[in-house]
């Protein structure tokens, strides 16, 4: 793989996670087919900040202050800047953080959408929805603030494109669709590979709720390498599921998204919160039952609004 093309959230945590477990550099560039030095970077971002991001949006209070004085050489508060910029309409916000998309993935997520546009709740409702998530003790701190105009939150420059690196973090799998939801399961080592994703994932929870669902089951995956391996493909042959396409980059437009936030600030509002791993994955387990089904409902009936709004946005980040 180049060191020019985008590498999504799964393949970046799984090369950190490898080399976590002790493998070399040199070994992991060489499993992933990437760059060693592209390896490299990643785990030097890792090991100094604990992710990549690239921010784009509005310029801080402060900068603002900073820079009049190296224009000026005169010095203004942070308050002073922060005043101005309230009277001239701009009101400080955390920014939208979303995963980096370029020319060729509005195209791909724009065809996508209008292929899709004619889809009713009812043809949304056969699907199940799965994504990997990772769950971490420590959390990324949001208390950077820009300054926007009321009602502009997504527009590209009040946008943060992040990619992120939780640190000692569980992995987890599951899916939901209307009226039901598999089992949270928790991958070990929190490292998925196509084998494991046939063993642990296909096998004993999506087949049966294609069995449940009948011949209108559709399968959502996402692109991450384990997803599409050659074995996988021939699991889902066999077994007579339907898998969904998916456009790459795009978790937005996976309902099962806000599910994860959802779980997460179960787990964080919790009166004892977790406080190593045991307990971290007890938490997200007991948490995962307690969601309210309506709220999995809620988010697999907005497909239809999401195929819209990213149409409307010509293949852009959209507000869910």
């Amino acid at each position: 793989m180049s060191s020019r093309h985008h590498i999504d959230d799964f393949m970046r945590g799984r090369i950190i996670g490898s080399i976590e477990e002790g493998r070399k550099i040199t070994d992991v560039a060489r499993e992933f087919d990437i760059a060693h030095s592209v390896v490299s970077r990643l785990w030097k971002s890792f090991k100094t900040i604990g992710m990549c991001s690239r921010r784009h949006g509005r310029t801080t209070a402060q900068q603002v202050a900073n820079q009049f004085l190296a224009a000026s050489g005169k010095q203004i508060s942070r308050k002073t800047v922060a005043r101005r910029l309230t009277g001239g309409g701009l009101y400080a916000r955390r920014p939208v953080v979303c995963v980096p998309l370029t020319r060729q993935h509005h195209i791909a997520r724009l065809q996508w959408c209008r292929e899709h546009h004619k889809w009713t709740e009812q043809d949304w409702a056969c699907v199940l929805f799965s994504d990997e998530s990772r769950f971490s003790l420590s959390s990324y701190c949001r208390r950077q603030l820009i300054w926007r105009e009321s009602g502009t939150a997504y527009r590209p420059e009040n946008i943060q494109e992040k990619d992120r690196y939780p640190t000692c973090c569980i992995m987890v799998w599951a899916g939901i669709m209307i009226n039901g939801r598999t089992r949270l399961h928790v991958v070990a080592n929190g490292t998925m590979t196509g084998q494991r994703y046939i063993d642990e994932v296909l096998l004993p929870h999506v087949r049966l709720f294609r069995g449940a669902v009948g011949d209108k089951f559709v399968f959502m995956d996402d692109n991450a390498t384990c997803h599409r391996t050659f074995a996988v493909q021939d699991c889902l042959d066999s077994e007579g599921i339907q898998r969904l396409v998916w456009p790459v980059r795009s978790p937005d437009l996976n309902p099962i998204e806000n599910v994860w936030d959802a779980l997460g600030r179960q787990v964080a509002g919790r009166n004892y919160p977790p406080t190593d791993k045991n307990t971290l994955i007890r938490a997200l387990t007991e948490e995962w039952d307690k969601l309210p089904q309506q709220l999995l409902d809620n988010v697999v009936q907005s497909m239809v609004r999401r195929v819209e709004c990213c149409i409307t946005l010509h293949g852009g980040h959209i507000h869910y």
